[in-house]
């Protein structure tokens, strides 16, 4: 299971274990021809592969397999300025501290494993959308 992060807080993930197709698959044709299509993007691929389905995509989660590996903070900046409109959402344990991050390049929400939630509770991650400066004015 997993917490999807967004500005208003933690939710429940709406995507299931197998409902999002991987990108692979989607290259080799064995996406529907109709319908909105979910893709697990790899953070090691170039986002030029996503545009002949730009169109067609709901969203598109970009894999952070670990916390210090930065790529998918350039993906989802190159997959934003392809001129993807929809929800991207960073897949992967990511921390509160990356959470305004993974905003800045582009991403809508964060979707963690539940128990990075349960080690870095929702108040941190809302925290960490004010500046410095403005806690400290506070």
């Amino acid at each position: 299971m997993s917490v999807v992060v967004t500005d208003a807080g933690f939710g429940p993930a709406d995507i299931a274990e197998g409902q999002a197709l991987p990108l692979d698959a989607l290259l080799a044709g064995e996406a529907p021809e109709t319908g909105p299509l979910v893709v697990d993007f790899p953070n090691d691929r170039d986002p030029a592969a996503l545009v002949p389905w730009l169109d067609r995509l709901a969203l598109v989660r970009g894999a952070f397999p670990a916390p210090g590996d930065g790529r998918g903070f350039s993906i989802a900046h190159r997959i934003r300025d392809l001129g993807y409109a929809g929800r991207l959402r960073a897949l992967g344990p990511l921390i509160a501290d990356q959470y305004t991050a993974a905003r800045a390049t582009g991403f809508d929400e964060v979707e963690i494993p539940d128990a990075l939630a349960a080690r870095q509770p929702e108040p941190l991650w809302i925290r960490r959308r004010a500046s410095y400066q403005a806690r400290v004015r506070a």
